[in-house]
């Protein structure tokens, strides 16, 4: 039996030990409250593994980046496999959101893109204190920042229309061109690029005839030799073709197999294998549109570069995004004056004013609609050493040459977006 004294020394033991594991906890609190969760949903498995492994790598960079220079706002990165599918998507979202994460992020695929978009106005209204963002770097199908524009979505990308208009930039030149063969993944992305580029053709190149349209099942088509046939056929001196991914590669193949010699107007016609499937028969008839290309003609863009390529030595991980970088520039920005790694409506007010710029490329966010701002190029699939080549692609021996810079103010265009804001 305890004495009175005993008691009192096993009482006051007891009250350390939970005044320790108290001040553990708020500790454990204090450190956690200055980390910012972020989770990657992408394709990790399935068809389009080699694209969510590639965002993979950018982000993980950028992440890796940010935390080194030892701000007050740590990012912490997650990944969950969506495997290409909108259902495995919104499973992946749930489950980051039980694990903590505040941003979302994901791009490779319009549709997910939708998907995630709905799910989340529906969860940021129904549980306010697990609201989270979306950070969307890929998912370019216009209405996103338009009619379907929301306060927890930011595009880094830019969006399917101005990407056609900045390959209209080069068309307009392209007197060769008298029929094009419009091809794309059937689904709300590749329709759009289908239905942007007829009707910008009909605006600024009237006489260039569309000879033929046709959409295809996204990352179904294994063969696709009777789609390159009929290119050929057509007539076409060119395709025009937002596909990516295997859906991309998988058809330049297929014409450069059947003697296709047109042009690709392309959106990622540079990178994830297209420009070694092509090989010579690409040399100067591949053209892709992006927010910067490795050779482009500054300091500061080589810099980039090989600073990619020394953390990432594998030609095969040659697949690197400004956007992406600067995304993850803006959320750590946005995060750090806030003040706050939880009050992600503190953050999206911070998102929608910032200006961010790395190794000289420079993007700010429109407030209106979350669609960002930045310069664009366009690219000619060229040899390297070919002059405005010093960098290949994947180690293919193919580079791009930047044949139009289109500065942030002419990229830019309007947007129907009515957006609702939380009060």
């Amino acid at each position: 039996m305890m004495t009175t004294n005993q008691s009192r020394r096993l009482s006051l033991k007891a009250g350390a030990a939970m005044l320790g594991a108290g001040l553990s906890s708020l500790a454990a609190f204090a450190a956690d409250a200055g980390v910012l969760k972020l989770a990657l949903v992408e394709s990790l498995s399935g068809p389009f593994a080699n694209t969510g492994e590639a965002v993979l790598r950018n982000i993980a960079w950028a992440v890796e980046r940010v935390n080194a220079r030892g701000g007050t706002v740590k990012l912490q990165l997650q990944r969950y496999d969506s495997k290409g599918q909108n259902e495995e998507a919104l499973s992946a979202l749930r489950a980051a959101i039980d694990d903590g994460a505040r941003v979302i992020l994901q791009g490779n695929s319009s549709a997910t893109a939708s998907a995630l978009i709905d799910a989340i106005n529906k969860h940021n209204e129904r549980e306010p204190d697990k609201r989270v963002l979306f950070l969307n770097y890929s998912a370019v199908e216009p209405s996103l920042t338009n009619e379907r524009c929301s306060f927890w979505h930011f595009r880094f990308d830019a969006h399917a229309n101005m990407r056609i208009a900045a390959l209209m930039d080069v068309i307009r030149e392209d007197k060769a061109l008298k029929g094009v063969y419009l091809i794309g993944q059937d689904y709300s992305f590749g329709q759009a690029v289908l239905r942007e580029a007829r009707e910008q053709l009909a605006a600024q190149r009237p006489d260039v005839k569309v000879l033929a349209q046709e959409l295809h099942p996204m990352g179904r088509v294994k063969d696709f030799a009777p789609y390159a046939v009929k290119i050929k056929a057509s007539g076409a001196q060119a395709v025009i073709t937002g596909n990516w991914g295997n859906d991309l590669t998988l058809l330049v193949k297929a014409a450069r197999d059947v003697g296709f010699d047109g042009r690709f107007y392309t959106f990622y016609g540079n990178a994830l294998g297209a420009p070694a499937a092509l090989g010579d028969a690409g040399v100067g008839k591949v053209i892709a549109v992006a927010d910067w290309l490795p050779n482009v003609q500054t300091a500061d863009s080589e810099a980039f570069y090989r600073s990619f390529r020394t953390r990432f030595p594998k030609p095969q991980d040659d697949y690197v995004h400004m956007r992406m970088q600067l995304m993850i520039e803006a959320l750590a920005q946005a995060s750090e004056r806030a003040q706050t790694t939880h009050d992600v409506v503190a953050i999206a007010r911070r998102l929608e004013e910032v200006d961010v710029t790395l190794y000289g490329q420079r993007g700010r966010m429109r407030a209106a609609d979350h669609q960002f701002q930045q310069n664009l190029v366009v690219g000619m699939m060229e040899k390297v050493g070919t002059p405005g080549v010093k960098f290949d692609v994947e180690g293919s021996g193919y580079g791009f040459r930047v044949i139009r810079e289109i500065p942030a103010a002419k990229a830019e265009q309007p947007t129907t977006c009515r957006m609702a804001r939380p009060a």
